[in-house]
């Protein structure tokens, strides 16, 4: 029976699983979105959002747990440096997964995963979808814009004289 046995173990040993995810999270860090499968981004989520976490509090002792973790010494500055700064008034949930297909070769189910607040895609849909939320009738639409047009004319005529 498997109970409470939620670990996923990727088909690998322990040591190539950890090896594995560190260098995973350290071109996550570097890169900020990678490609991998499903399975890979899901584990890579749980290993390094809480150190994420641990960023965002800049200790000696704080950079060292994230070094033992991640053993390269640029992607530790560059997550204290930026990432932490950027990340500092979000509570969580540093990374996001997005589905891509399945690969050709073994039709592995395929994926995005990416640090949130560095995709200015994304940033801009939701501004967008903020501006457009008001809900309006069409008598108001298609007056507005005539009411506008003659007050935006006025001063351009006044300014080139």
């Amino acid at each position: 029976m498997r109970h409470n046995k939620k670990f996923n173990h990727l088909g690998r040993t322990a040591s190539h699983r950890s090896a594995m995810l560190s260098n995973m999270a350290c071109s996550l860090i570097k890169h900020k979105r990678i490609t991998t499968t499903v399975a890979k981004a899901k584990a890579l989520k749980k290993f390094v959002e809480p150190l994420i976490t641990k960023s965002k509090e800049d200790t000696t002792n704080s950079r060292r747990v994230v070094f033992s973790n991640l053993q390269d010494k640029f992607a530790v500055t560059e997550l204290f440096k930026e990432i932490s700064v950027k990340i500092a008034d979000r509570p969580g949930g540093y990374t996001r997964i997005i589905k891509t297909g399945n690969r050709l070769g073994d039709n592995a189910e395929m994926c995005f995963i990416e640090l949130v607040d560095y995709n200015e895609n994304m940033a801009k849909e939701k501004v967008a979808k903020k501006a457009t939320r008001t809900r309006r009738s069409k008598k108001a639409t298609e007056a507005a814009p005539a009411a506008e047009a003659p007050a935006t004319e006025e001063p351009k005529a006044e300014s080139a004289e």
